[in-house]
């Protein structure tokens, strides 16, 4: 054990984190030359054309210094705050991080929030500058600021290039010196063996593989194996290592970061934070991870219902290598039978959407997302809602409460004039917007501290802040309080029938702004039908927007030769009459793309 280093990189998104582990991989000769490509770790096609780290990953490395061996267990962790849950889970696996930081860029807001988590999980924390090979690089100045961040002599600050490999030899003599080999309390004799789930991968042949941190003793192939928060035994039907491709290996022992083989093919036996102990081992289970708090909910419904099965078993499956996804059945006269899920953001909804269609080749119908409001109506029941059409209708609401968010937006003082203007439109309050070299961090940006109403963060701020900032800008944000709300819903309908998929709740002071975006997004959108197509939404009670979309004009008169033209106009007439029979009572069949367009930012 005393050789074993097991770590993490940590960093805000885009900072370099998959690109450093591929030099890292290559240094060790871990990954062989002719099998190395970008971002080596990032096992899902997604990850790599998006360009960002969706799921964690473990990789074993091997290490020499100075004639001895090492093993070196990384794990590489997202960046999006989105996926925070996945590195919260990744830290208390090992016993240091690299806190790595764009030298372009500077310290980020998202870089404060997983320092915080890192300092929680009590990891050694060793600063990392990247990227020094860009022209644009401002090192000394990131470099005095990161120190001073952790309250470090800037010595300590390690500089690198992700690209050129330029100072990684120098970062792994660092971790080998500075992260603290891991330690047991409990030998092998007498105590058995002891793991911590912290992730999960799923084989159609072989059922669950956990990813696990052994803590005590050891895991063997062919041990009988449990988890404890279940009380399900089996036997673990092999064990090994990743680097980063599955290596079968007879036992893992304590410190090691590797996989279990378990067969299991159901689902609600195998849950992230669960304790594995093998052999007689009589040691306690691990307190395990907290809930994911899902923030954004919407409700997924297959395009016919003779799919709602395979939907079910996409989502169980995507719920094993994805802890953080909840859903319970949910239904609507409209749309029948369906899921409503829980997500930890816009863009983890969008990941789960995309591995639906990419992995399961399902396309579900996907409603406008919502948060959680607590309503209380006029008979002073109070009740949790998480979807639009559960909110009661007009005149019904007494009082409406919503959750807030404190946000830290970190920008250059140039941008301060549209910032604010742009936090007045999302209804944000601004506490303090203070230089970081007052704040202690010295440099020449602004940190600004405020809060917003949850719903407003949800509708496309982050891409918005992104667009009025030039990209400088970063933002965190944690949980505050629930606060009244001045809310209401707004529902659409296609030809006088109500659309649950896209009802939302949103501002008072929006509706008259939402419904005329809405009505014309869908109008946009929506195919053309063989008759006249009324479009309208509505809100406390009345119309706000109507538009109709013209009827698929056939020419029934082209077969039609010689006679007088009393024949044509008998056509037409039979015609007209035909579409105002069929729209009267006509139902709309809205394909399963206009849902998701109608769900994007712009839609907004």
């Amino acid at each position: 054990m005393k050789n074993i280093r097991n770590f993490s990189i940590i960093a805000h998104i885009d900072h370099g984190k998959s690109t450093l582990a591929d030099r890292m991989l290559e240094v060790t000769n871990t990954v062989p030359t002719r099998k190395m490509r970008e971002q080596v770790l990032d096992q899902m096609d997604l990850e790599r054309e998006r360009g960002i780290t969706i799921k964690m990953q473990p990789v074993r490395m091997n290490y020499t210094l100075n004639a001895t061996n090492y093993v070196l267990n990384l794990i590489d962790t997202p960046g999006h705050i989105d996926f925070a849950y996945e590195v919260s889970r990744a830290l208390t696996a090992v016993e240091g991080v690299l806190l790595l930081v764009d030298s372009t860029q500077g310290i980020q807001a998202q870089t404060l929030a997983t320092l915080a988590m890192a300092r929680d999980a009590g990891c050694v924390i060793i600063p990392v500058l990247s990227k020094i090979d860009m022209p644009a690089s401002r090192v000394p100045e990131v470099r005095g600021a990161l120190a001073r961040l952790l309250n470090v002599e800037e010595s300590e600050v390690l500089s690198v290039s992700g690209k050129t490999g330029e100072g990684v030899a120098e970062l792994l003599v660092a971790i080998v010196e500075r992260v603290p080999p891991p330690t047991t309390s409990y030998p092998r004799a007498g105590q058995g063996g002891r793991a911590l789930v912290f992730d999960f991968s799923y084989s159609e042949h072989r059922g669950v593989v956990a990813y696990v941190r052994v803590t005590d003793g050891e895991l063997r192939t062919k041990d009988t194996i449990s988890f404890m928060a279940v009380g399900k035994k089996m036997t673990a039907l092999e064990t090994g290592w990743l680097v980063p491709a599955e290596f079968p290996t007879p036992f893992l022992s304590a410190g090691d970061i590797g996989y279990v083989v378990t067969g299991i093919k159901e689902p609600g036996v195998a849950l992230v934070g669960d304790t594995i102990k093998a052999g007689n081992s009589t040691l306690p289970a691990y307190e395990g991870y907290s809930t994911p708090k899902a923030v954004v909910w919407a409700s997924l419904y297959p395009d016919s219902q003779d799919g709602f099965t395979l939907l079910k078993q996409a989502l169980l499956r995507l719920k094993l290598s994805d802890a953080a996804l909840s859903f319970e059945e949910d239904g609507s006269s409209v749309l029948g039978k369906g899921f409503r899920c829980g997500f930890l953001g816009m863009l983890h909804m969008e990941i789960v959407t995309e591995r639906l269609t990419r992995e399961f080749s399902i396309t579900p119908v996907i409603t406008t997302p919502s948060i959680m409001y607590e309503v209380t109506d006029t008979r002073g029941k109070t009740e949790q809602i998480y979807t639009p059409t559960q909110f009661p209708p007009h005149g019904m609401i007494a009082s409406v409460r919503e959750q807030w968010v404190n946000i830290a937006i970190i920008i250059p003082p140039s941008y301060l004039s549209p910032m604010t203007q742009l936090l007045y439109e999302y209804e944000a309050t601004i506490h303090s917007a203070d230089l970081f070299g007052l704040s202690g961090y010295g440099d020449d940006r602004l940190l600004i501290k405020a809060e917003m109403p949850l719903r407003e963060l949800m509708r496309g701020f982050f891409d918005r802040l992104k667009s009025v900032s030039s990209g400088f800008a970063s933002l965190s944000y944690e949980f505050g309080e629930f606060r009244p709300a001045t809310v209401t819903r707004l529902d659409v309908l296609v030809a006088e029938e109500l659309v649950p998929a896209f009802s939302r709740i949103i501002s008072e002071r929006r509706v008259e702004e939402e419904a005329r975006a809405l009505v014309e997004k869908l109008a946009n959108t929506l195919p053309r039908q063989q008759f006249v197509l009324k479009i309208q939404s509505q809100a406390n009670g009345r119309i706000i927007a109507s538009r109709s979309l013209s009827a698929m004009r056939k020419d029934v008169t082209s077969g039609l030769y010689g006679g007088d033209v009393s024949r044509k106009k008998k056509v037409l007439e039979k015609q007209k009459r035909g579409k105002e029979r069929r729209g009267g009572h006509a139902k709309v069949q809205i394909p399963p793309e206009v849902f998701l367009k109608m769900i994007k930012p712009d839609s907004n």
